[in-house]
């Protein structure tokens, strides 16, 4: 009998790369790789690589738990996921990061922005408004495990600190600022004025090559001054930072043990994030054929990259297992301690027990803040510890803060090109709209971003 050159492993919806209309997928095992094929009656055929490790997508499925939803929901299920965002009662997992856009505008025009932000684009959020978003996260979460103020540029906003200070009034526990920088970086008093914020408080700052060719590609300019006083300067005031990475094959995908081994050395970086590049927004430089990258082959670079990591230190995170990759370590003077491979990854899925969700406010990652903050040592919190993780060994270690921890995540944002809906349903990283609805990510920038709303209720009318 005649036989495929592949081995059929799953069926999913998805979406077509160009219409964005929503088609079978299968997904298949294919020259020791993972592929989604699909077919669009408009469009034809499509075949997109998702993971170029089959043992570990298969793997991931091991680490799914039970939900976790918000305390309300905020829209209805009429037409099927992903055209009933806001969140629906249909979606799995309620927002273990939720992200307030307190501005369109930007005092960059970066060729790779998710947003399409620009000095000219859109418009700042008023005040009211902003508070109105929060409120809302509050109202779904009762206590939000992380909120990020975003943008655009959000540092541009002219009421910025009456935000921010807004924001830390509210029950939420932990607090983040995503940014580029520029502004920390030229600005001693606003980095100054940052600092009174802390604790349970976060920059995610830009940080994508060494290479000033690089970041003119993804960036539009060389920014590598701009990164170097940004990092002083948080240094200076040991403000806790997360690097963040926006990979593209064959750009920086080279660095990637290099930014890890500076961020280790960095006073006040508590970790790295690795986003491969989301096919959505604006995006001048390209190639989906030459720069798209998976979260396998990230995860991959990384354990060829830093020879600190073994394959048991970079594990799926349980709330959405397709699309997050973390681990954990303790910085020494002998370089990271990873800690991750003790866990027991029976004890993330019990209910019963404290489970990892999504990167800053994971039980595991609170838990250590909790216990490191305190100036505890290892040794003399060792049942405490052992309550986090399993077979833990002993660590001769002087009384330890949370300086010392330091964590590595892969984020993984689908696009129409690998767009899963059982994974979209996972989603747990959520942006507030205008409309003050909750949306995925992943769908927020494919379907509910400005004009792209037009089509999405074209889509709508379709699906019925």
């Amino acid at each position: 009998m005649p036989v495929r050159d592949y081995t059929y492993y799953d069926h999913t919806l998805s979406l077509c790369p160009s219409c964005l209309k929503r088609i079978d997928a299968k997904i298949v095992f294919q020259d020791n790789a993972v592929y989604m094929l699909k077919r669009c009656p408009e469009h034809g055929k499509s075949k997109v690589l998702i993971a170029d490790d089959i043992a570990y997508y298969k793997n991931i499925r091991n680490y799914n738990k039970p939900s976790e939803y918000p305390y309300k929901f905020n829209t209805k299920t009429m037409y099927g996921c992903p055209y009933d965002c806001g969140l629906c009662p249909d979606h799995e997992q309620h927002s273990c990061l939720s992200i307030v856009e307190l501005t369109d505008r930007c005092n960059l025009t970066c060729p790779t922005c998710y947003a399409g932000s620009s000095p000219h684009y859109g418009s700042h959020r008023s005040l009211e408004d902003i508070k109105k978003m929060l409120d809302v996260i509050v109202a779904n979460e009762k206590e939000p495990d992380v909120v990020q103020l975003s943008g655009g540029e959000p540092t541009i906003h002219p009421q910025f600190f009456e935000i921010l200070e807004y924001a830390k009034s509210l029950p939420i526990r932990h607090l983040m600022l995503n940014t580029n920088g520029v502004r920390i970086a030229k600005d001693k008093g606003f980095a100054e004025k940052l600092a009174t914020f802390m604790p349970d408080f976060e920059i995610y700052l830009q940080f994508d090559s060494f290479k000033g060719e690089v970041l003119k590609e993804l960036r539009g300019e060389d920014l590598t001054a701009i990164r170097s006083k940004a990092i002083e300067r948080l240094n200076a005031l040991n403000l806790s930072t997360t690097l963040v990475v926006v990979v593209q094959k064959g750009l920086n995908d080279d660095e990637i043990g290099e930014i890890i081994d500076y961020a280790t050395k960095q006073k006040c970086v508590r970790g790295v994030t690795f986003q491969p590049t989301q096919i959505a927004g604006r995006l001048d430089n390209f190639n989906p054929d030459l720069h798209r990258i998976t979260l396998t082959e990230v995860r991959r670079k990384i354990l060829e990259q830093s020879p600190s990591f073994v394959s048991d230190d970079l594990i799926p995170v349980p709330c959405n297992p397709d699309a997050l990759v973390m681990g954990y370590a303790l910085k020494s003077e002998n370089g990271l301690i990873p800690l991750t491979r003790y866990i027991n990854p029976a004890d993330l899925l019990d209910a019963g027990k404290n489970t990892i969700v999504y990167e800053q406010d994971t039980e595991l990652h609170l838990k250590m803040v909790e216990l490191f903050s305190t100036g505890i040592s290892v040794e003399k919190s060792s049942e405490k510890l052992k309550s986090i993780m399993c077979c833990l060994p002993k660590i001769d270690a002087p009384e330890m803060g949370y300086d010392s921890l330091f964590r590595i995540i892969i984020m993984q944002f689908m696009d129409a090109h690998n767009f899963d809906v059982r994974a979209v349903k996972k989603s747990c990283v959520h942006i507030v709209n205008k409309d003050f609805k909750i949306i995925p990510f992943e769908t927020m920038n494919l379907l509910y971003r400005d004009e792209k709303s037009l089509l999405l209720e074209k889509l709508k009318k379709e699906s019925v």
